[in-house]
């Protein structure tokens, strides 16, 4: 479970001998760098929603959630030499924060906003999967920068297996499984359930393996029967999706387990203990607005039961107080900024320091092509859902330009730019920054040309406004995963890149790296591995493949 990455393991002293010359140049250096992605002066920032088109707003309403645990007690120390290892020390001490697990990248979704997960789960690949999108690759890029940083990382998936969605999930699939049977005329589907065709593909896939053997069966047995058999499935295509996009996690989390162990239980008892619950209308609510909150939340309905609040606190205490994470990083959809106080004063209220969660508020996407909004998939007529995107578009476009802005930025992904073969493609441009140094490099090999270790005073003669660039950058890279870690913000590794490969195409137009004096070859060859090198390594921290020739 524990990881340890390197920012640079394959350059090894390389990028020491570039500072070197760096320095040599006069350039500021940089040294030992320090960062803590806790800190207490920290600036928060809120994001507050932007309007959206009505109908974008309905196909958001049901935004799932990515959240992150990283370490408070940690601090990323990020040293040049020493082949760039980057170590982690605890901070003050701390013993009594000692969770191995400090990251975890989730799927979440809003108690107010959700709506009916399950029956998004229930039509899967639909209408969930799109929405992994960007909240998949800025949670799973994320994960990857603390971890280069020198974290320990964990990631979890949320599956929501509770409450009244899983009901309405129940009851859709036993109207399919006996209309089966007994025909559409003799029982009706409900007009809130759900009435995708998977519903009824999985009722007919029970019906195939148990035949008419629940029809005249118990009603609770009956549905029961029914989830078990339809959710793994269900889950199991998720898991498959979300595989080609290249996102695992190591857990996955059913909200079902904090009903059953009595975590839920336990958590709305601390908030009667607290004082700060009433009963109105046959419901358990929690004063929330003593808290300052807008207005109070019920934690159990009038039927009995919990609320998807409720279910949420529990599972945020679940994380921070029964398996000891540090911290909780929560990101939503800027539509649910209005809940970011609401949970944060409720893990207050049930004595859990409320800073130890982080909100960032992801702003929306739209998809465009041929400079029109695209809202249906040409091929099914349907909500553009992630296995449409990824049949369309390389998962390396998709990952990298999700990843290209900062969360709470607002972006449109050109779906035609994704798929072009051409600088104007910043993933392309960048993988081709790599193929044409592996093709310099394959030509002076075939030319009998070797690269060699270089002296300091050699990579001195690297001196040119374009060398200089590069090796000014390339020492900004330690600094880069530092502010990444630090500011949850993975897309600053992305723009690096771009950077990188920019500064690069800039230099081999500008120094030839075949040149008559030796020592100026070798040094620039070596400047070219680094290059070469430090793509690589962002690429596939990324999940981002790196082509040799293209």
């Amino acid at each position: 479970m524990v990881r340890h990455r390197a920012a640079g393991p394959r350059v090894d002293d390389l990028l020491e001998r570039l500072v070197r010359a760096h320095n040599a140049l006069e350039l500021p250096p940089r040294g030992l760098v320090t960062a803590r992605v806790r800190d207490e002066d920290a600036v928060a920032i809120d994001v507050v929603a932007a309007l959206e088109p009505l109908l974008d707003v309905l196909h958001v309403a049901l935004f799932e959630l990515a959240a992150v645990l990283v370490a408070d007690a940690h601090l990323a120390v990020l040293d040049l030499d020493a082949r760039l290892e980057l170590q982690k020390v605890r901070a003050h001490g701390d013993e009594r924060r000692t969770a191995p697990a400090l990251l975890q990248v989730e799927q979440r979704v809003d108690d107010e906003a959700r709506l009916d997960l399950f029956g998004r789960l229930a039509h899967l690949p639909h209408n969930v999967l799109r929405r992994f999108a960007r909240g998949g690759a800025l949670g799973d890029c994320l994960a990857a920068v603390l971890d280069a940083a020198g974290y320990d990382v964990w990631r979890e998936f949320y599956v929501n297996d509770a409450g009244n969605q899983i009901e309405k999930f129940a009851l859709s699939l036993e109207v399919r499984y006996l209309q089966h049977f007994l025909g559409e005329d003799a029982i009706e589907l409900p007009e809130d359930s759900y009435h995708g065709d998977d519903i009824r593909v999985r009722a007919e896939e029970f019906a195939a393996v148990f035949g008419d053997r629940y029809v005249n069966a118990d009603e609770a047995e009956r549905r029961q029967a029914l989830v078990d058999f339809a959710l793994p499935k269900n889950i199991a295509g998720m898991q498959e999706t979300l595989a080609k996009y290249r996102i695992q996690y190591d857990n996955w989390f059913y909200e079902s387990t904090v009903h059953q162990d009595g975590e839920l239980a336990e958590t709305i008892e601390l908030f009667r203990q607290a004082g700060l619950t009433y009963e109105k209308d046959g419901a358990l609510w929690y004063k929330a607005t003593e808290r300052g909150a807008e207005k109070d939340e019920v934690l159990v309905r009038a039927n009995g039961n919990p609320t998807y609040f409720a279910a949420d606190v529990a599972y945020h205490r679940n994380k921070l107080v029964k398996r000891g994470y540090d911290q909780a990083i929560d990101i939503w959809g800027a539509d649910h900024h209005g809940h970011v106080a609401r949970m944060k004063g409720a893990l207050e209220a049930i004595g859990i320091d409320p800073n130890r969660l982080d909100v960032i508020l992801m702003q929306l996407v739209r998809l465009v092509s041929g400079g029109e909004v695209v809202r249906m998939s040409k091929r099914t007529g349907k909500a553009i859902t992630l296995t449409d995107l990824l049949d369309d578009i390389p998962v390396d476009a998709a990952r990298f330009l999700f990843n290209l802005r900062e969360p709470g930025s607002q972006m449109e992904f050109d779906l035609d730019l994704a798929v072009e073969q051409s600088a104007q493609n910043p993933v392309y441009y960048c993988q081709y920054a790599h193929a044409r140094i592996c093709s310099i490099l394959k030509k002076l090999a075939s030319e009998g040309v070797a690269p060699r270790e270089c002296t300091g005073q050699e990579l001195c003669l690297l001196a040119t406004p374009e060398e200089r660039a590069l090796i000014r950058h390339l020492a900004a890279l330690t600094d880069e995963i530092v502010l990444s870690a630090k500011n949850y913000d993975p897309a600053r590794i992305t723009r690096y890149v771009i950077e990188l490969a920019t500064l690069f195409h800039k230099f081999y137009n500008a120094c030839r790296v075949r040149v008559e004096d030796e020592a100026l070859m070798q040094a620039r060859i070596y400047l070219c591995i680094c290059v070469r090198d430090t793509i690589r390594n962002i690429l596939e921290m990324l999940k981002i493949m790196v082509p040799e020739s293209m």
